[in-house]
């Protein structure tokens, strides 16, 4: 039986803890630190083993993951005083899985090289269900050997894996993706709300929809969400916010013109004002009802 690395783990979050759960299934030994206390707790019971900062994780593990909410928190995380790269020796894989920005990315990236560390930029494309089933899209770049010898690791966490780049492009990857994702959302509000005015039956036009040209995995798996209405948060309007603003922050910077993104991004902060930012970003149609006085 080969040996598994162990793995420090940062991150137990509503994404982070599923994800570390099934590592401790697939027999890895994990290290684990979450800012919130008592996060790593259930964790524990499973065999983990929980400590207090970033820089024990990086101590106790060949392998360090993280998976954490912005690019402030990967600057602490990564350079910070009691962050990973004051704990982790020459040679170790640092593996961060978070949505962050290229620039901020390619900071760490500059301080990984300087220490001899693999950093390898690991988005995941999934809501947490795919997180808990380890059927995650992950989508990695940075060195090629170090993405190879992690494939084990991705294999645990999700059904489909891709190298795309030695640096930053799988940023700009999952940033395109969620651009599209939540375009699609404002797309889909907006078109339910012109049927329904027309007197159409909201279930009905979903399954039409579904059954048309531009039905597509992503309204599929949407469907039970928008015929109940009731738009639990797999991925909050929140949080889709922040990963918009990302993307046109990188933008800007690259005076790229984004005006799809923008607007959408309006829409989404009107779902934080009117206090409907914890609901799902499929949410939107509840605020396009609204807006066009559907009660």
């Amino acid at each position: 039986m080969v040996k598994k690395e162990k793995i420090g783990w940062i991150g137990l979050g509503k994404m982070g803890n599923p994800m570390a759960r099934n590592l401790i299934k697939a027999g890895y030994g994990l290290t684990v630190y979450d800012i919130v206390p008592h996060a790593g707790e259930a964790l524990a019971e499973h065999g983990a083993t929980v400590v207090g900062s970033a820089v024990e994780v990086a101590s106790a593990g060949d392998v360090i993951v993280s998976i954490i909410p912005d690019d402030r928190a990967l600057k602490e995380v990564a350079l910070g005083p009691t962050g990973v790269f004051k704990g982790a020796k020459t040679g170790t894989t640092y593996i961060d899985m978070s949505t962050t920005s290229p620039e901020a990315s390619h900071r760490v990236a500059k301080e990984a090289e300087g220490k001899g560390i693999t950093y390898l930029r690991a988005p995941v494309s999934g809501s947490t269900e795919f997180a808990e089933s380890g059927s995650l899209t992950i989508l990695c770049s940075g060195p090629k050997a170090g993405y190879e010898q992690c494939q084990d690791i991705f294999d645990v966490l999700g059904q489909k894996h891709f190298h795309v780049g030695e640096g930053e492009e799988a940023r700009y990857l999952k940033l395109l993706i969620n651009m599209m994702v939540g375009i699609t959302s404002a797309m889909t509000a907006e078109a339910l709300v012109f049927g329904k005015k027309g007197g159409l039956g909201w279930d009905q036009m979903v399954d039409m929809i579904n059954s048309s040209v531009v039905g597509s995995p992503l309204i599929g798996f949407k469907t039970r969400l928008l015929k109940e209405r009731k738009f639990p948060p797999a991925f909050t309007t929140i949080q889709m916010a922040k990963d918009f603003d990302l993307a046109l922050d990188t933008g800007k910077a690259l005076d790229i013109p984004m005006p799809l993104t923008a607007l959408t991004r309006q829409l989404y902060g009107a779902m934080k004002a009117t206090g409907k930012g914890e609901l799902d970003y499929f949410g939107l149609a509840s605020l396009m009802e609204e807006m066009a006085g559907i009660t």
